[in-house]
Order: structure tokens, then sequence, then C-alpha cells
């Protein structure tokens, strides 16, 4: 599996905080990603946001899934800041994020800073309308199908004067 794709933020550098506008502490906005080298033979794009550092990065129990999206067209290069679902990417669909709904939802950490994953997979199938799938059964139905995948990782911790 090539690994040469990348995925930026115009909001935050590789490893750096999440800007709160982005989080529960702010307006809870996707924030704006762009890819590129996705390669020749890829037919959809799937992304998604998670957090494995749940609730408590020094002793981690869950992975919280953030966003889910698929079947988004091979030759978009991008997500705008707080794109709503009727602006996402024609034929792209969404699964359940944790929270038990599609969309995004932001970092919204308990305790301590957590890393949050915003993984893009190139496949080289559409794949059909899973109905709202959860992280996993994406996952699942990836399996086998992916040529290549990029991650970008940022990090939040709540303001302390709360």
């Amino acid at each position: 599996m090539a690994d040469s794709m990348k995925l930026a933020s115009s909001a935050f550098e590789r490893g750096a905080a999440i800007p709160q506008r982005y989080t529960c502490e702010g307006e809870d906005l996707s924030p704006p990603l762009a890819w590129s080298d996705v390669p020749a033979g890829a037919r959809s794009l799937a992304l998604i946001v998670d957090d494995p550092d749940a609730p408590d990065p020094a002793a981690p129990k869950v992975t919280w899934v953030h966003w889910v999206l698929y079947n988004l067209p091979p030759g978009t290069t991008h997500l705008e800041a707080a794109v709503p679902p009727s602006a996402l990417p024609a034929g792209t669909l969404q699964g359940k994020n944790d929270w038990k709904r599609t969309g995004y939802g932001g970092p919204c950490p308990p305790i301590g800073r957590h890393r949050y994953f915003h993984k893009l997979y190139a496949l080289d199938l559409m794949l059909p309308d899973l109905k709202q799938p959860t992280k996993e059964q994406l996952l699942k139905a990836m399996q086998g199908h992916v040529l290549a995948q990029a991650e970008l990782v940022g990090t939040y911790q709540k303001s302390a004067a709360r």
C-alpha cells in the first residue's frame, strides 16, 4: 500500500494544537482539510477522524470517533472549514460518530491533551450505501481495497478556566 498521499489543514500544523473554534469549546466546526497525490487507480476516498486517548490520555480505554465520511470523489482535493452536509462533494456519504449521529463532532476531551487522527484513505472501489456505518463497519467494508492512506494528527486540551 502506497503512503504517498498527503493530508494537511490550513488551521493547524501536523502535531500542533487544533484551534478552539473547531472544538466543543468553540463553534464545533469541522476544520479545513486538503490532500494531494491521490493514486491514479482510486475510485473513492474515505475520511475517519478519531481520538485514541479517550477518556484520559494517561489511561486510554476507547478510541472516540469524531467523523466518518466515505465515497468522496477521488478528484476531490479538499473540504472547506465548517462544511455542512449539503456542501459535501456529490456522492459523499456519512457514517455515525460516537455521539450516535452523522456529521462532525469536535474535540471535547474530559481530561488532558488528546491526539486527534484525521485519516484519509484512497480506495479502489465505490462502496455501496452502508446506511450510516460506524467506523468499524466502514473499515470492514474497506478491507482489501485501500490503495493509499494519509494521516494528520492535531492535539487539543480544554481550557483550564471553565
